[in-house]
Formats: structure tokens, sequence, C-alpha cells
């Protein structure tokens, strides 16, 4: 065969297997055989073998190709990938309906399209002259991943789009000739294309079954299958898991009017869309969708955990504009917290930092949305009792928010006679001392302060977040640190070397040097970090923040300067009637700051921290001296997305505000980040304000 009649022959190969595949995954009809299409590749195959100047990025059989690569390039989306807020009731969607229509004109008519919400992996596709040429992961939003060759190996994904008379042919078809008449006159160069990769259910179930027979542990869930596979630096590892697409979202400008109307022109250019979307034109269209999809959720091909509804005129969308990362006109109507049946195996007690037991279920492991669990906090022995909870007990687990495993109800008809009750030790598990019983009964608490349980937990909390957060030094690090006798207490890891930590085995010298160099930054600290640190009893950070205000104002008095000399001193000699008469400390909490130092053990403990030249910057200068917030009380509840949560906290303190671990009647704002918990719910129960987190960001 000669080279011309080569390329003929490619170019109708590859237009016939293209046309095999749009049927397939658009049309959902199969026209030939697997075999037969598997031939037809084979031929095109060999042809450009023989002929490989003819191969071009956009044939079928580049799906697999290229050699692994080293590390994936970043992606500047032009139009950011936005996330969606969540939304769990039918309160929560009224609300978001309430808040939209306040922002448009009083004569719009909203309509809405619904979707099913992807359970899998976002992702961004262009095209340039219809051939596919960037694929991206959503990354922060604004930068993603360059992640081409392996959405390449996905059938579902066209490497070029139909020609633009096929889709006007479609468009025409279908009756939007308001956009056939667009496109005659402008018709794109750059299309871009957003959606969702998928693995299904039955895919899922095959890779398991398969590093089962490995000896492998199963993955958890088919969305992390589908996320990891995605970011393969092999396209051949990518390939062998057999991932789908459905594309949901129309970035260029196409003559579209609804969001309706987008998805009606992806299917016309060749993209699988879902059939089971609909327009409506009520909230009771909403929760009719809702609730019927919410029936079928189990018996759908791949997973799902929720509806999307999208405002669907076009023009009131972006009216609407955007709040944080999360578009105004559309919300994420989750389904409710998937449950499952389980047994209690045993009930055991942990002892932490300031000596409360609090009994921890210990489960049969069960998977609960993805996620096995094994364990579910009890919180105290009220908790227990108001379960009615017996070991051997057949529960209902769940988890809060899709995250925090609880147990929401005993099974007592599955009792069987051999059930026993629990009860909370008269002695401390870990220490042996006498537990002593706080707040009526509920706490149950060891007061031996040389527990090792405590000093351990102090560890972890002097470490942690809101206090030192040293980077690096975690639960392992200390474990391994109080094994091996290297240190006693916190104050001993300031005097930690380098050759410490890289004579550990599994630490070497960078980690070492790493690690160090953590240590050596965080000696400037706040000085309500530093003491909220100390793990005092009752201290939190909001009182922590009082304390450090009322001795830097005793320290200046005197004319001292802020160290940890000085403030020994002046702390030693706190008295718990003046400390009680400061709002917001109280009897309780004063009792807990003074005992603490007055404790000969504590004022050792921190003289250790002298010579180690911790430097403790005043309340004054890390907090500024305005007042917008003064007297106003923030609590927040859900992932944070454009700062951490210490930030926001700080940023309210900044202003002179206060913020609160739970909502009450005096809560002034309950700020609401990614997949908020019971705080949201406990906001709208007590009709507390709720704000978004772009919301936050103007007020401050």
């Amino acid at each position: 065969m000669t080279k011309k009649d080569a390329e003929k022959r490619i170019k109708l190969l590859r237009k016939e297997i293209d046309r095999y595949r749009y049927a397939y995954h658009v049309l959902n009809k199969s026209l030939i055989s697997d075999e037969a299409l598997d031939s037809l590749k084979k031929e095109l195959y060999d042809l450009e073998q023989q002929f490989p100047e003819l191969i071009t990025p956009d044939s079928p059989t580049q799906r697999v190709a290229g050699k692994p690569l080293k590390f994936f390039k970043k992606v500047k989306h032009k139009v950011p990938m936005l996330s969606l807020n969540d939304a769990f009731s039918r309160d929560d969607i009224e609300n978001w309906y309430q808040r939209i229509k306040k922002l448009l004109p009083p004569s719009a008519k909203i309509d809405f399209y619904c979707e099913q919400k992807f359970d899998g992996l976002a992702i961004s596709l262009e095209y340039e002259d219809d051939v596919f040429v960037v694929g991206s992961t959503r990354g922060d939003g604004k930068v993603g991943e360059d992640v081409t060759q392996n959405l390449k190996t996905i059938e579902a994904i066209p490497l070029r789009l139909l020609d633009k008379e096929e889709v006007l042919h479609h468009l025409q078809e279908m009756g939007l000739y308001h956009i056939v008449s667009f496109l005659k006159k402008r018709y794109p160069k750059h299309i871009e294309v957003r959606g969702e990769v998928l693995l299904t259910k039955k895919e899922f179930f095959r890779i398991n079954k398969e590093r089962t027979k490995k000896g492998l542990t199963p993955y958890a869930n088919p969305r992390n299958v589908a996320a990891g596979s995605v970011r393969q630096l092999d396209p051949k590892v990518t390939a062998s898991r057999r991932l789908d697409f459905y594309a949901y979202e129309l970035i260029t400008e196409m003559g579209q009017r609804t969001h309706e109307e987008k998805h009606l022109i992806l299917k016309a250019l060749g993209f699988k869309t879902h059939t089971d979307n609909r327009r409506v034109d009520s909230l009771e269209g909403v929760f009719q969708f809702h609730d019927e999809l919410a029936k079928k959720r189990n018996k759908l091909p791949y997973e799902i955990d929720g509806t999307v509804i999208i405002v669907n005129n076009n023009h009131y969308f972006e009216m609407l504009g955007v709040a944080g990362k999360a578009p105004r006109g559309a919300i994420a109507y989750k389904f409710s917290p998937k449950e499952a049946t389980t047994m209690v195996e045993d009930i055991v007690v942990q002892v932490g930092r300031t000596g409360v037991l609090t009994p921890v279920a210990i489960l049969k492991p069960v998977e609960v949305g993805g996620v096995t669990i094994s364990r579910a906090t009890l919180h105290n022995k009220e908790e227990i009792k108001r379960l009615d909870l017996k070991i051997k007990d057949t529960v209902i687990v769940s988890r809060a928010g899709d995250v925090i495993p609880q147990i929401v109800k005993v099974l007592p008809h599955l009792r069987t006679g051999e059930e026993r009750e629990f009860k909370m030790p008269k002695r401390c598990p870990i220490c042996g001392t006498k537990v002593v019983e706080d707040e009526g009964g509920i706490i149950v608490r060891c007061p031996n302060p040389q527990c090792p349980a405590r000093s351990l937990e102090h560890l972890y909390h002097f470490v942690g977040k809101g206090a030192f957060d040293i980077k690096g030094v975690g639960p392992k690090l200390i474990n391994r640190l109080l094994d091996e006798g290297i240190i006693q207490d916190a104050a001993d890891l300031f005097a930690l070397q380098e050759g410490d930590i890289a004579a550990l085995e599994r630490y070497g010298d960078k980690s070492a040097h790493n690690i160090i160099t953590a240590i050596n930054n965080s000696k400037r600290i706040p000085f309500n970090r530093f003491l909220y640190a100390l793990g005092i009893r009752h201290l939190g950070e909001e009182n922590a923040l009082i304390l450090a205000r009322l001795l830097e104002n005793q320290l200046s008095q005197r004319k001292l300067e802020l160290n940890v000399k000085n403030f020994i001193s002046v702390a030693t000699e706190l008295q718990k009637e003046v400390l009680e008469k400061i709002p917001d400390i109280g009897p309780k909490i004063a009792q807990s700051i003074t005992d603490w130092f007055h404790h000969k053990r504590n004022i050792q403990f921190l003289r250790k921290f002298i010579p180690y030249n911790i430097q403790l910057i005043p309340v004054s200068k890390s907090l500024s001296k305005s007042n917008k917030f003064k007297g106003k009380t923030f609590v927040f509840s859900g992932a944070l997305e454009s700062m951490t949560r210490e930030k926001a906290k700080e940023e309210v303190r900044v202003r002179g505000g206060k913020v609160s671990e739970s909502v009450s009647q005096k809560t002034d704002y309950v700020v609401v980040g990614k997949k908020p918990g019971s705080k949201y719910q406990r906001a709208l129960q007590l009709g507390v304000p709720i704000i978004t987190e772009e919301e936050f960001w103007k007020m401050l």
C-alpha cells in the first residue's frame, strides 16, 4: 500500500472508530461488536506503525501512548474551577432560594436545572480546532495539574469533537435555532468543557478483586481510585482502570442562554452527558428530583452523593456572582449521611491531656460512606446511658457531617443475653489514681498531674495547631522520643539537636535538619498561644487571650519586660478572687488557673524554658487595636478554603472579637465553610445569622 492510499484508509478508519465511540458513549447504542471494533483499531494501528509520520494526536491509537511522566506540569485555569456549597435539608435549600431571590430583580422567574452530583474527580478539557489539547485537574480552583495523557486513555472523552456541520445538524434537530444562528456567524476555535471522571461500581469491584488475589489491601471507595488513576504518572496504569466520564459544564460562549442548553450543546459536540438530568420550575420540582434520586441511588452504576441544583437562566446565574470559591447560583443538595449496622465489641477508656476519661466504642469494622470505621467516641457516661448501650450490642453507626463516626442508635431487639453493662473505672486505667467526678458526675477525671497518659496527650497538644504548631513534630515522633528516653516533657523539645533525631531509625539528616529548624522557628510565639500550649484545664484559646492581656498589664505596671522568667513571677501571684471577676473567666476557670500556677511541679516545668530563649510576643503587638468586632462572638463550622481555621480565629481576635466552639443565643455569626457540621444545624435551629466564607472576608 502506498503512503497516499494509507493516508486515505487511516482517515476513514479514524472517522469510523470515532462514529462507533460516539454511538456507544453518547447515544448509548452499540453499532458493532467489541471484537469488530478491536479489529478496526488493530488495522489502524498497523497502518500507523507502517507510516509513523501519519500519526496525529487525535488518533484513537493515541489513547495509551507515551512514556511515564516524571511530574505533572501546572495549568492555570482561564476561568476558575469553582466548588459548590453544601445543603443537607429542605430548609437549607429554601434558605438558599430566599437568599438568591433577594439578589435578583423582583420580576425574575427562576427555574432550576437538576443534575446528579457525581462522586468522582472534576476535570477541565480544552480543544483547539476541535482537537483535544489540554486536560487538567481542579487543583486549588485557579491552578491545576496537566493530566492530558491520562485523560486520553478514557474512551468517553473525545480526542476530536464532531465537525462543525455535524454539530449544527444535531443542534438543528434539537430545535436550538438561535444557537445554530450564533455558531454560523462565529464558531469558536477554542472550546473548554468541564466534567467528572468516574469509576463504576463494577470496575471498582473488579480492581479490588484483583488486589485481593495479589494479597494487597482493597481500595476504600471508587472516588479515590478515580482520582488516583488520573494522577498516575504512567498513562498505561490509568488505562488499565477503565475510567468513565460525563460532561456537565460548557465554559466557551456558543450562544447558550440556559444551563440546560449547555448540556444539549455538549451532546452535539460529541460528549457523554447524563440523560436523567431535569429542568424544573420550582423548589417542589427540585425536592421531587432529589427524592427520586435518593431512592435509586444504590442501583446506579456509579457513586453519587447528592443533587446539584443550578439556576437555569445563565444571565441570572452570572448576576448572582460568586461567594468565596462557590457560585451563589448553584448548590449541592447532599443525601442524608449513610448509615450501617455493626457490633460494639468492647468499650475502652482514653485519658486526655486534662485527665478526662473518655469512653470509646471498639466496633466490628464496618464501611460507612466509603470509609471503614472501627471506633466511635461515646463522649461520657451520660451518652452511654442515653443510648442504653451495652458491650456486644448491635448498633447503627453514622458519620456526622459525613466525617465523624458516631453511634446513633442501639437495636435492643437483637440482644442475645450475652451483652454486658459498661461501668466507668474507679481508678485511672493508666496510672491507677482514684478518679474524681466533675460537673454533676458527668465528667470523670484522673487528678494525677503526673499521669503518663496526661503527659503524652499534653505533648501532642503542645506541638499542635493553636499552640506551638511545630511542623513535622507529631505523635509518631513524640512517641519515639519518649520511648528512647530523649525527652521527658515538652520543654525538652527545645534542647534537641539534629544528631538526636538523625540517630533514630527512618529519620535521616535532612529530616532531622527540617525538624530542628521547625522547633527553632516556633520559639517566637504569641503570649496567648504559649499559655494555651501549657494545657491548663478549662483554659481554651479565648480565655488564654484574656489571661495573656491580664498578665501583660501586670508586667507593664511593674515595668517588667515580657519573658518567661518575669511571667512566672507574676503568674505565681495570681489570685482566684481577682480572676473570677473577669468576664468569661468565672470561678471554675479561675480556680483551675491559680491551682496550676501554684503547683510546684508546673513552675519547675516553666523554668525549664528560660535557657531556650523563648520569645513571647505581646498580645498588644500580635493583635491590632481595632475594635471592629468588639462584643461580637463568631463560631466556625466546616472547612475553610481561603485560610486555616486558626488564621480565621486570629482575624476575629485582631479586631477585638471572640471565637466560641459552640453555638448559642449569644453567638453573633456562624461562618460556614465546606461540609459544615452540627454547629451549622444548631445555628439554623436558633436563628443565628449564618455567613459564607466570602461574606466573612468582606467583613474583615
